[in-house]
Formats: structure tokens, sequence, C-alpha cells
């Protein structure tokens, strides 16, 4: 499938944000990384000045128990000597542990573990030259005195040190979160800039749809517009000339007055006349029906009428009008009186559906008008036993122009059953159908009431 440019456009836009979303995770990732082995080394670098001020603190109390020992005979300043002495290797050997991985500690480590070990021989010195009873105490607290101070100074220089590491990783972990906070707007700066350009192509291609399909909504109902037209054309025409011809015809037979005509051809060319002028009458009258009621100018005016009463009034009317060959029976049920209805709309519904009823029926076959009436809604069926209605035309029996299959050389206009529709819903009502092929069919409009 070739893709259009507009889809590459899409698919590189949404792969690009993809892309800078992984690089910000990922340098995410290694700032978080980073900044947890920064956390680990200020810890580190806080055990490591914790054991060295220890030692000193060690020193300081050995040092504090051998003068009180020295200068005052207690033997438990000797035994606090002892105790911080013995302490002392093992705080010695801590600090050694925590410095394995520094070269440059290492160095002033051996120093210091140096001048320990000269400070411990030179105290112990003095302890058995004070327990022999040998005098040289200036001596040995000038050598004393210049061993703490070195050891003093090299634990200065330790502590220097990893507080110098300790600002170093302090400022690299401050940088690591400036980078990860600049990286991180930067990217979603631009995941959303590109998301926006990708939406923007999306809307872009929506609306371009959206036009296409209107433009293919609209060349599909100019075509069906087009071939309603012409069906409407084809109809007029043909619907119109076979009455126009055989009044032409009749009034030509009868305006022959070199023949003897007797009453009953003239009664018969006279009924083809006014047969085939009612037929253009209703053709106009359907016609002008449903203009008016697409252009939404066909109005609905309610008014009380006696049900029974107009009912019977148009079967008069359609049975005179028409050959009576089709006995109309008029049914009603649950004693219906009035009822708010628009009469020539009802006269438009009732009268179409009773002609179909009579054009589609074979001759002598009943012909039914059934009056139903219920507390809030009116019912008129209309039955007959005539050629019924396919089912797969049941669908478009009420657009215009539209004929079943099986109607063979019966003439109609197709219009009828559409007025009904618009009738009907002008009332707010409802109709439907119940039909079979060669076994009749039922018509049944629902009308409600107030």
């Amino acid at each position: 499938m070739k893709w259009s440019l507009e889809r590459k456009w899409i698919a590189s836009g949404f792969g690009l944000s993809l892309l800078l979303m992984g690089i910000v995770s990922l340098i995410s990732y290694q700032n978080a990384t980073q900044l947890i082995a920064s956390s680990n080394k200020v810890k580190h670098t806080h055990e490591v000045m914790k054991s060295l001020i220890d030692i000193f603190a060690t020193l300081t109390d050995a040092e504090a128990g051998r003068r009180g020992y020295i200068l005052f005979g207690e033997r438990s300043e000797l035994k606090r000597y002892e105790q911080a002495m013995q302490s002392l290797d093992a705080k010695v050997t801590n600090l050694q542990q925590q410095l394995a991985d520094d070269t440059s500690q290492q160095q002033q480590l051996m120093k210091l573990k140096v001048l320990i070990a000269q400070r411990v021989e030179l105290s112990q010195q003095s302890l058995k030259r004070q327990e022999l009873g040998k005098s040289t105490v200036a001596l040995q607290a000038t050598k004393i005195n210049q061993t703490r101070g070195e050891i003093r100074q090299t634990l200065i220089q330790l502590q220097a040190r990893e507080e110098q590491l300790l600002e170093i990783s302090v400022k690299h972990s401050q940088k690591n979160i400036h980078n990860r906070m600049l990286i991180e707007f930067l990217g979603t700066v631009l995941s959303f800039a590109i998301l926006l350009a990708v939406y923007a192509l999306l809307y872009q291609q929506l609306v371009k749809r959206q036009k296409a399909e209107a433009l293919q909504r609209t060349l599909a109902q100019e075509k069906e517009l087009s071939e309603l037209k012409l069906r409407f054309f084809s109809m007029v025409s043909h619907e119109f000339r076979t009455p126009l011809s055989i009044i032409l015809g009749s009034a030509q037979l009868l305006a022959q007055s070199d023949r003897q005509w007797t009453e009953e051809k003239k009664v018969k060319n006279l009924h083809r006349i006014q047969s085939s002028a009612r037929s253009m009458n209703q053709l106009l009258t359907d016609i002008l029906t449903l203009t008016r009621a697409e252009a939404g100018k066909l109005e609905f005016h309610s008014e009380l009428l006696d049900l029974e009463a107009f009912c019977l009034n148009l079967i008069e009317d359609i049975q005179f009008c028409n050959q009576p060959q089709h006995p109309i029976k008029f049914i009603t049920k649950n004693n219906c009186t009035h009822a708010q209805l628009d009469e020539n709309l009802l006269y438009s519904i009732l009268s179409n559906l009773l002609a179909n009823a009579i054009k589609y029926s074979p001759a002598e076959a009943d012909i039914l008008l059934i009056l139903i009436c219920e507390s809030d809604t009116i019912i008129f069926q209309v039955k007959d036993s005539g050629i019924g209605i396919p089912s797969d035309f049941q669908q478009h029996l009420f657009e215009p122009f539209h004929r079943a299959e099986n109607v063979g050389k019966i003439v109609g206009t197709g219009l009828g059953l559409a007025v009904v529709k618009k009738c009907v819903e002008l009332h707010q009502g409802k109709i439907s159908v119940e039909s079979e092929v060669g076994m009749g069919t039922t018509f049944t409009v629902k009308i409600p009431q107030k």
C-alpha cells in the first residue's frame, strides 16, 4: 500500500515523538542513577568523617587516661587508657576499609597509622618509666605532643579531602539535576510541538475527508434528485398521455354528428371522459400535496370530526367515482364518535389507501375499512385480499415513484402512499403495513389524541 505524504509526515511525527520520549527517559534514568551514586558517596563521606572524628576522640580519651594515671596513679585511668587503645585498632582498620578505593587517601592513612603506632609506643614507654619510677616526663611529653599534632594534622588533611570530595559530589548532583530538568523541559516542549503538528495534520485530514464525504453526499443527492426528476417526468408524461388520449378520443367520437349514437354508447364515452379526468385530477392533487409537504407548506388544521359520518361519506364518494365492482364494508369498534383531526388530510389518507385496495384487488373482493377508538388513539385499518406487497419492497413502500415488481399492467403513479405518509406525520401519527403476496394487505394508521 502506497502511503500519502500526509501519512508519512504523521508517522514520522509519532516516531520522532517516541524517540524523544525514549531519549528523555534514558537521560532521566542515567541522572537518577548518578543521583543514587552521589547519595552513596555522600553517605560514604559521612561515615569516613565520623570514623576520623571517632579515631581522634579515642586518641584524646587514651591520652587523658594516660595522663591521669601518670599524675594521680589511679588504676581506673590506666584501664581507661587500655580500653581506648584496644578499640583504636578496630577503628583504624574500619577507616582503612572505607578508604580502600581512594589511592590519595591511602597515603595519608598509612602516614596516620605510622604516627598512631609511634604515639602508642611513646605512651607505652612513658607508662613503663612511670612504673619503674624513672622521671623523663618532660622529654616524653614533648615527643607525645609532637606526635599528637602530626596525627591531628593528618586527620585534618583526611577530613579536608573528604569534604572536598563531598563538595564535588554535591556540585555534580546539582548539575545533573539542572541538566535533567532542562532536558525534560526541552523534550516535553518538542514532543508537544510534534504532537501538535501531528494533530494539525490529522485535523486537516479530517476536514478534507469531511469535505470529500459532503461532496460525495451532494453528488449522490444530485444523482438521486436527477433520477427522481426523470422518473417524475416519465410518470407524468405517461399518466397524462393515457387519460388525455382517452378524453380526446371519446370527445372526437361524440363530436361526429354523422353517426347515430345510442344512449348507452354516449354514456359509455362520457364515463370514459369523467374517469380519465378524475385520474388526472387525483394525480395533480397528489403532486401538489407532496410538493407542499416537502416545502413545509402543507398546513395542519385540527377540528372536531364525526368519525362515523366522515367514513360513510368517504365510502360513498369512492364508490360513486368507481365502478361498483368492489364493495367497501365499514366496521367500527368501541363506540367511536368524535375526534380532533384534519379533515382534508384524513380524506387524503383514507382515499388513497382505499383507492389502492380497489386497484390491486380482484373484482367483487371485499374491502374493509375498520375504525377503532381507544382512550388516546384513533386507529384506521384498510384491509384487502389483493396481490400483496413483496417483503423486500416494503422498505421502499412510502418513497415517491416506487412501485413493486408484481403490479404488472395495473396503472399507477407511485405517489399515493408517499402522500399518505406525509399526511400521517402531520397528525404526529404512525402507519404500518402487513402484507403477503397473493393473500392481501392491511394498512394500519394510528393517530394520537391529546
